[in-house]
């Protein structure tokens, strides 16, 4: 789906409104997060290969977040407080609140990815590419080196940051519910070769260990399979009302009729039914990453 593909997608109520016209930006505010970290780091005369071990995050990480091309963990103010000092590790956590992981998201995608940080509980199901919220760096970068018209590496990278900071959400909402229902053959398929793939199987087995995740692979065949609409995506509010999503080509929604989302509840408890459980999914994911 595009939010999954573009991280973009068309508000709607029962139906979809016009999409705003405008293209994901590398976020100002991570760009000078990173600056601050790095004018802070100079201060205390050390090299990036120094403040690494100190902050428990390796130089290449740190680097990343210095040019703005990374997410910061929530936890790195105060890890740096040690080695920057108490005004230091002040200064970083002020600058962390200005920051918002829905920044450099594009423009009409904000409104999900609202949903998405207030969900009590997130259900996915993917029949066309991993969902965004697994979706490991290497995976990601292969889905947009493959879109057409064909993308800068300037946006590519714009994308990857994007999609890495919505990923916090699997770090910082631990009470949240997340159900991911993935079609085997998006992992026969090995987008992007077999090294790809084995980052992505890795990956899924490392988030599926989650106690508040859980991880089911559609196997190839399932003669009652209730997923032939297409994917869909459905989210518990905190009012514990549900809404839905859904794409299809350059079409998008946001569901909130009660009837309508109803249906996609049903249709959803349906496939979980028919899916391989989480365990046996665990258990055919082990066995794809040794046969590559």
């Amino acid at each position: 789906m595009r939010a999954d593909n573009d991280d973009g997608a068309r508000n709607s109520g029962s139906g979809a409104q016009g999409r705003p016209s405008g293209e994901a930006e590398l976020s100002d505010s991570l760009r000078t997060f990173g600056a601050v970290l790095k004018v802070l780091r100079e201060e205390a005369n050390l090299t990036q290969e120094e403040l690494a071990p100190r902050v428990r995050y390796s130089a290449h990480y740190i680097a990343k977040i210095e040019q703005g091309k990374r997410y910061p963990p929530k936890d790195l103010p105060a890890r740096a407080e040690e080695p920057l000092g108490y005004v230091a590790s002040r200064v970083l956590t002020a600058a962390y609140r200005s920051l918002t992981r829905r920044t450099g998201l594009a423009s009409w995608f904000q409104y999900w990815a609202t949903v998405e940080e207030e969900a009590l509980s997130l259900y996915a199901y993917e029949c066309r590419a991993i969902p965004g919220l697994l979706q490991p760096e290497p995976y990601i970068r292969a889905i947009f080196e493959r879109r057409l018209p064909p993308m800068t590496e300037e946006q590519i990278e714009r994308q990857v940051v994007a999609r890495l900071a919505r990923q916090q959400l699997l770090n910082e909402r631990p009470n949240t519910t997340f159900c991911f229902l993935i079609e085997q053959a998006l992992l026969e398929r090995r987008l992007g070769g077999a090294d790809v793939t084995r980052a992505l199987l890795d990956h899924l087995l490392e988030e599926g260990s989650r106690r508040n995740v859980e991880i089911q692979i559609m196997p190839l065949r399932q003669e009652k399979h209730y997923g032939f609409e297409g994917p869909l995506y459905l989210a518990e509010m905190p009012n514990n009302q549900w809404v839905g999503y859904y794409e299809c080509q350059e079409d998008s929604a946001l569901v909130s009729a009660p009837k309508a989302v109803s249906a996609m509840l049903q249709r959803y408890g349906k496939m979980r039914s028919q899916a391989l459980s989480p365990e046996a999914s665990a258990g055919l994911l082990k066995e794809m990453r040794g046969a590559l």
